[in-house]
């Protein structure tokens, strides 16, 4: 699936999430529910995938990890805020970045 593709059903799922559980649940609540939502609509889904980081060949102690890694290749970072904030958007940045993926969600 193109990437163009996998972001409209992305995208699809988690609308459908929203319209069906509302605002003002965990982060965590969202995660479980998009992973299903994905996984119905089937594509891959990986939650809580562990994210290296190295610096000049020495792995550094950070914890990174992306909530939800769709297809090997987009990444969700899910947030139960009221309102996105820039260093919201910085970390979805930073995952990109380091992950070398191409596309990615916040929100």
């Amino acid at each position: 699936m193109d990437l163009n593709k996998l972001s409209y059903e992305v995208r699809g799922a988690i609308y459908e999430v929203h319209n069906e559980l509302g605002p003002g649940l965990l982060e965590s609540v969202y995660e479980s529910a998009l992973a299903c939502e994905l996984q119905l609509r089937g594509l891959t889904v990986e939650r809580q995938v562990g994210l290296p980081v190295y610096y000049k060949g020495h792995l550094l102690e950070i914890g990174f990890r992306l909530d939800v890694l769709v297809n090997g290749i987009l990444v969700v970072e899910i947030k139960s805020v009221e309102d996105l904030h820039n260093v919201h958007k910085k970390q979805l940045l930073t995952y990109l970045k380091l992950s070398k993926k191409a596309l990615g969600f916040a929100g």
